[in-house]
């Protein structure tokens, strides 16, 4: 048994296990942008509001529905057109990117705001996420409800009978529908960030997303409300989202007589949503309401 190799001799020296390194104390190791990270926010989001379809995404649309409904039945067959179409057709843009907004903030204000409440913002706030790549996981998974809301909306309307959409301006519908619901988005995770318990986040959405929503041009064109309410509508964001969205479909809208007026109120929103995100990304940075 002399001339048999011993274990020693049966193990080359590549096939020793090296001792693992680890990188220097404060050395980053994730040197640009945690996609996986990101990724799987975006995602634990997208499946929570998802495994309650029925209340995130159906029950929104057929309540946004309803309006159309009412309206139409009101209003009469055959009865009034605005801006040379039926009534019904009219306002269902309006509706459709409505309830794409409100859904948007609903979903980027309700994730946080639990998490403050129930203690579990730490899941968050540990994670090796920056404040950027945190907003931007947050915020699009808001947007995608939005547009899973839109879709179910554009679906159901395109069914009702007094209901004609053509996509008139394409870019304008895609444009006009993202930008609102990124302002939301926003929106909803400024107020998250702010609010300490639900009923605030109910105030600010009962008090303040309902109202510039509604009386932002849904049902009715500003032409036909007193010269200064025309002007007080022209300072509300939600009056150029929805004037917009439907500008993509009609090919007219109630923002401008030339095609140009939409153009600019498509830059402005492209703004606005730019100086929201930057306050947003500086007040999550700053740690309020959060760290302390």
């Amino acid at each position: 048994m002399a001339d048999q190799p011993s274990s020693a001799e049966l193990i080359s020296p590549a096939q020793i296990p090296q001792p693992r390194s680890f990188p220097a104390m404060g050395e980053p190791v994730i040197h640009q942008v945690n996609w996986i990270g990101l990724k799987t926010l975006y995602m634990k989001e997208v499946r929570r509001f998802f495994k309650v379809q029925t209340q995130t995404i159906w029950a929104p649309a057929i309540t946004t529905l309803l309006f159309l409904v009412i309206f139409s039945v009101a209003l009469g067959r055959g009865g009034k057109e605005v801006l040379g179409v039926n009534f019904a057709t009219f306002v269902a843009p309006g509706l459709i990117v409505m309830g794409m907004m409100q859904n948007a903030f609903a979903n980027a204000s309700f994730s946080f705001l639990s998490g403050k409440i129930q203690g579990t913002i730490i899941d968050f706030l540990m994670p090796p996420l920056t404040e950027g790549e945190l907003m931007l996981a947050m915020t699009s998974a808001a947007v995608t409800r939005a547009i899973l809301v839109g879709l179910a909306l554009t679906g159901a309307m395109l069914l009702w009978p007094d209901v004609h959409l053509r996509p008139a301006h394409p870019w304008a519908i895609v444009w006009f529908g993202l930008m609102g619901s990124f302002f939301l988005a926003l929106l909803g995770f400024l107020s998250s960030i702010w609010a300490e318990k639900f009923d605030h986040n109910a105030a600010i959405t009962n008090f303040v997303i309902a109202p510039l929503s509604l009386l932002s041009g849904t049902f009715y064109v500003i032409d036909n409300l007193a010269p200064a309410f025309q002007t007080i509508s022209r300072f509300n964001p939600f009056f150029y989202v929805i004037s917009g969205f439907r500008f993509g479909f009609l090919g007219v809208s109630d923002i401008g007589d030339t095609n140009a007026a939409v153009l600019h109120s498509a830059i402005g929103l492209g703004v606005v949503n730019a100086l929201l995100a930057t306050v947003t990304y500086m007040v999550l940075r700053s740690g309020w309401k959060l760290k302390s």
